[in-house]
């Protein structure tokens, strides 16, 4: 039997409130949102992501009360790298037991053409807005948008200002869904191996289903050392979806011969967030879909 005593310990971010309600047609209501967030609370989710308190009136209200009546899981707000977002992320955020702000801008070419940066102003932008983030709170996240497709030098060196600013979790985004298992284990290898601080912060993986190997690249990473997994219930999301939660928690529990990791996550309790996470999105649970379909323990045979 395997000593779950002495595993590993990946940390669980759910944002199916922040990036699954991106889905077109999944908006919940306030009062939904609440209910899903003391789900994933009760549930031993690590981290809620609750929102993204500068889109909306309604964004912030909801992140703001999750945060006071969350009992367990850290609440974090989503912010772009800009001071009033972070400014506004950290006023929700801040009535929480555990509050993380997170803060995010894209470094791929493609992306840094958008605010039209060049190399060393971004750097200097990512500088600036993750050390007002670390000023209002301990616990800051950042994430290199699309950085699977960012040169390999650039998003070294733009994880290295991050660290250096006080970040003190740092997400590596497949934006895109275009990446394969193999190179989401490298570049969280190489990012280890190759950034002053690396070992000195965590590591997460937040993955897109376009091309269906969300799950295996979030595995994947956790296997090269990643520490948290970014999830959300029933794989929702746009377009494709997110990695599915409830995919990478059994993955790890069923085959913990092979993957020696432990969550937190009560793991009885999947079904039932699943099934309401459907009914408050409006998005059905596909009957064959892995752990929480209809018919994932049903079988019939003319064999």
């Amino acid at each position: 039997m395997t000593d779950t005593t002495k595993q590993d310990r990946v940390l669980i971010f759910d944002t199916t409130l922040r990036d699954g309600e991106q889905s077109p047609g999944a908006t919940m209501t306030h009062a939904e949102k609440i209910e899903i967030a003391g789900l994933l609370d009760e549930m031993g989710v690590d981290i809620i992501e609750a929102g993204f308190p500068i889109a909306s009136e309604g964004d912030f209200a909801a992140v703001s009360e999750i945060a006071k009546l969350s009992k367990n899981s850290v609440i974090c707000g989503l912010a772009r790298a800009q001071l009033g977002d972070i400014d506004r992320c950290w006023d929700a955020v801040k009535h929480a037991a555990q509050p993380r702000i997170h803060t995010f801008i894209g470094t791929s070419p493609l992306h840094r053409a958008i605010p039209n940066l060049t190399m060393d102003e971004m750097a200097e932008r990512i500088h600036e807005t993750v050390t007002h983030a670390r000023n209002l709170c301990d616990n800051v996240q950042w994430s290199p948008m699309d950085a699977t497709r960012t040169e390999l030098d650039y998003l070294y060196r733009t994880v290295e200002i991050a660290i250096k600013a006080g970040a003190t979790t740092i997400n590596i985004p497949d934006t895109v869904g275009y990446t394969a298992p193999r190179e989401s284990a490298d570049l969280i290898r190489k990012l280890l191996e190759n950034v002053p601080g690396a070992d000195e912060i965590i590591f997460a993986t937040h993955c897109h289903n376009d091309l269906g190997m969300a799950t295996a690249n979030s595995l994947a990473a956790v296997e090269a050392g990643a520490r948290q997994i970014e999830c959300t219930i029933n794989g929702l999301g746009e377009r494709a979806g997110n990695t599915a939660l409830e995919e990478v928690v059994m993955a790890m529990k069923v085959r913990n011969d092979i993957m020696p990791y432990q969550t937190g996550v009560d793991s009885t309790k999947l079904m039932n967030i699943s099934r309401r996470v459907a009914t408050v999105s409006g998005f059905a649970v596909q009957f064959n879909k892995a752990i929480v379909g209809k018919n994932a323990f049903a079988h019939e045979s003319g064999i």
